[in-house]
């Protein structure tokens, strides 16, 4: 009996949303089917790649990153280079020195900052606080109002300081909103819905749902990705039909896998080899789950995953 295949067909779509300006501009989101079902129907915009850097520079990163970076004294010149990285598509500055709990940078050495990296370089740019509510609350503001005009994407909105950075990036300063939650289909719905009601556009939002390292209670994050799209295509909930960006990057370059040196644990390998293994996997396993872009940090991982892309797309 021949085969006869059936495309499930949406009417629903994942909106599209736009990061950058100018002739540098990426575009994610769009599909009407799940995660690389090209036999269903064509992709509209296959999944893209972005490449963290820090405003603590190449402190505490493996020998192979740095080895990548070797030349590279000041940000501007790192920011260069990870624009320039095989597979890249945008340029992801988390502005981690700002955590109150750690080094604690002021507002100015971190605005400093991020004017250094986007005079550096003319590619999209994310830009992701410290991860501390209030620190961001104060910062992510500022951030959008110096990077006006570059329709950028601000990480990290949260549930507790979405008024704040909300109405300053998405609607004061025309910027793209990132709506953080962590890992559960109510939560990521009621951030988008408070976020609309603020003004902001739903096509300025894009979610990140929250991740973790595979082997680490990773799915919970498979099933949140899966209802998120499911709700979205098959039940055309506007509210979830938000773009998903994941910073995989931040959870897997902090596991004990990746940070267990060959002095500790010989029978693991190259520590190197080993961080490069959870990136690539969990990035993979966040895309094959709905992630419409992805983090990265090691450019092996950055130029393996952007194979997978264009081989699966």
């Amino acid at each position: 009996m021949p085969f006869n295949q059936k495309p499930q067909k949406f009417n629903a779509k994942i909106n599209t949303v736009t990061i950058g300006s100018g002739d540098k501009t990426v575009t994610i989101g769009g599909d009407s089917t799940f995660p690389f079902y090209s036999f269903d129907a064509p992709s509209e915009n296959t999944p893209k790649i972005g490449v963290e850097i820090s405003d603590m520079g190449l402190e505490g990163v493996s020998d192979g990153i740095k080895a990548y970076y070797e030349g590279a004294s000041t940000m501007a010149e790192i920011a260069k280079k990870a624009a320039a990285m095989e597979g890249a598509d945008f340029v992801a500055l988390i502005l981690e020195g700002g955590d109150p709990n750690g080094v604690n940078k002021s507002i100015d050495e971190l605005i400093a900052v991020v004017k250094e990296v986007a005079d550096a370089v003319d590619c999209p740019l994310v830009v992701e606080g410290c991860k501390n509510v209030e620190k961001d609350a104060e910062l992510l503001p500022k951030v959008a109002e110096v990077l006006q005009g570059r329709n950028v994407l601000i990480l990290s909105e949260k549930e507790e300081n979405y008024k704040a950075i909300g109405a300053a990036a998405g609607l004061a300063y025309d910027q793209i909103v990132g709506a953080e939650s962590a890992v559960d289909i109510n939560l990521a719905k009621q951030l988008n819905v408070v976020t609309t009601q603020l003004g902001v556009n739903p096509e300025k939002i894009v979610m990140n749902i929250g991740s973790a390292a595979v082997g680490y209670g990773y799915e919970y994050v498979v099933s949140t990705m899966d209802r998120i799209k499911g709700a979205a295509l098959s039940q055309n909930d506007n509210m979830l039909q938000m773009p998903i960006i994941t910073p995989v990057s931040a959870e897997t370059w902090g596991v004990k896998e990746a940070m267990a040196s060959e002095a500790d644990m010989p029978e693991w390998g190259s520590q190197d080899e080993r961080g490069i293994d959870m990136e690539i996997m969990t990035a993979a396993a966040d895309l094959a789950a709905g992630s419409d872009a992805v983090i990265l940090r090691h450019p092996q991982s950055v130029a393996t995953i952007s194979k997978m892309i264009k081989a699966l797309a």
